[in-house]
């Protein structure tokens, strides 16, 4: 089933934590894929690993049945079984224990949801229907896909270094106009491949807006 209540958006920092996977085909290797590529120390759990996915690099792989009560050794832990008794037991486990958990299309044993994302390096773009429509959130990642290249990268970039010069000066970022700058036309520049004069369009807007 959906889930109806508003769900509250945030990014976890898995990075050197341990997660954990039960499960052992497709979907688990995407899930531990996605995990190992943001650092997490991912172990593995299933009857049956795929050769793949015991290979990933990353991956603890251990070769036997969910055990009672485990899921209260990591700080995350998601479930992509075909058996729903053993998702459920993951799941009411990780809640006793204050380990939140995910069970691959399965509202009902989630305590919390992944959205469809669009990702270019730390720019991570999301989207999410709370389980009303998978199709929709996949469909949009798709059409923003095609949308959010490379470019939106090297505009962050820009932004980023101005930022930080202007902090490293003691000048306030609050309350410039950064928004009045990436309306300037600043990404078509960056399209182009005109960084320094995107660059000098942000610094002269951002100048104007601190007068």
């Amino acid at each position: 089933m959906p889930v109806d209540a508003p769900l509250y958006p945030v990014n976890l920092v898995v990075a050197g934590r341990r997660c954990l996977v039960v499960g052992g085909g497709r979907v688990a290797a995407q899930k531990a894929t996605e995990l190992v590529a943001c650092g997490a120390e991912v172990h593995v759990v299933a009857p049956s690993i795929s050769p793949e996915l015991a290979a990933l690099d990353g991956v603890v792989a251990h070769e036997r049945p969910y055990r009672s009560g485990e899921v209260a050794d990591y700080r995350l832990a998601v479930t992509a079984t075909d058996d729903p008794a053993v998702n459920r037991q993951v799941f009411l486990e990780g809640e006793a224990a204050g380990v939140w958990v995910n069970s691959a299309d399965d509202p009902a044993n989630c305590a919390f949801t992944l959205p469809a994302r669009v990702r270019q390096g730390p720019l991570l773009v999301t989207f999410s229907t709370g389980g009303h429509s998978p199709a929709l959130a996949t469909w949009l990642r798709r059409r923003f896909s095609e949308e959010i290249g490379p470019e939106y990268l090297a505009l962050m970039g820009l932004l980023a270094d101005e930022r930080s010069r202007l902090q490293r000066e003691g000048v306030p970022t609050e309350g410039l106009d950064w928004q009045g700058a990436l309306d300037s036309g600043m990404l078509d520049l960056v399209r182009e491949g005109h960084l320094a004069e995107a660059k000098e369009r942000l610094q002269a807007c951002l100048s104007s807006s601190s007068d």
